[in-house]
């Protein structure tokens, strides 16, 4: 009796751990891939609940949400020979989980590796001025790179974006002080600009003033009127009689 009862647990030990190995529970973002005595199937398993043949399968889970990728810092020399070190962000995500373990040993790996390289391809193609000044399209070009090189692999990119760009410190104060000029030569522009347009504008009201005379007058008494109209000063204009002269023969006439 006592060695029935052995069999009996033996026998319901093994039968546990049968259905443990045999079924498989894979979530909305996993898919099981399976190996049937070494070879794919050509679908994969899930998402839900699966049954796997003991022994003679084989799985591995793959996540098909967007993962992150830290691209390390990388060493670059711009295309005007400006040294500089730069890092950044890629997002992808898995869409043939078949071809991401089939095809690639470790895509994480081959992914880091194909994004640090295509970074400084890039980068080093471009001068600094267009790294500052053009990330959205620097970004694409990364982006489209990589994702084309990883596609045989089942992975979608999804976006690159260049995080940080740093630069000597010397050439960071020669970009400051190239700045502060560029501010004031437009600034004298705009200056000359100005002077430019009132000249424009004191050379049409001479012509008007020399087809009008009287103009002249009424302009130096506007002049007057508007300098004495603070009563703490005093001022003296000399008044030559030539000015009066307009007046007298306009009311001779």
């Amino acid at each position: 009796m006592a060695a029935a009862l052995v069999i009996l647990a033996v026998v319901a030990f093994i039968f546990v751990l049968f259905l443990t190995s045999a079924i498989k529970v894979a979530r909305e973002y996993e898919r099981g891939i399976v190996f049937r005595l070494g070879r794919l199937l050509p679908e994969p398993k899930g998402p839900g609940l699966f049954i796997l043949i003991p022994i003679v399968d084989r799985m591995v889970r793959v996540d098909l949400r967007t993962i992150t990728l830290n691209i390390p810092p990388q060493e670059i020399i711009t295309k005007d020979n400006v040294p500089a070190r730069v890092n950044a962000v890629a997002y992808f995500r898995i869409v043939d989980p078949n071809a991401a373990i089939v095809q690639i040993e470790n895509f994480m790996v081959a992914s880091s590796q194909i994004a640090q390289t295509t970074l400084r391809a890039v980068l080093g193609q471009h001068l600094l001025d267009e790294l500052l000044s053009e990330r959205d399209k620097i970004n694409a070009i990364l982006q489209e790179i990589i994702d084309e090189a990883t596609t045989p692999w089942g992975i979608k990119v999804a976006r690159v974006e260049v995080k940080d760009l740093e630069i000597p410190a010397s050439m960071q104060q020669a970009m400051a002080r190239q700045a502060e000029a560029e501010r004031e030569r437009r600034a004298k522009i705009i200056n000359a600009e100005g002077e430019f347009q009132a000249a424009e504008r004191l050379k049409d009201a001479s012509l008007v003033i020399e087809e009008h005379p009287v103009a002249l007058q009424l302009r130096y008494l506007q002049t007057l009127l508007e300098l004495g109209s603070s009563p703490a000063r005093t001022l003296v204009f000399p008044a030559p009689i030539d000015l009066l002269t307009p007046f007298l023969e306009r009311k001779k006439s």
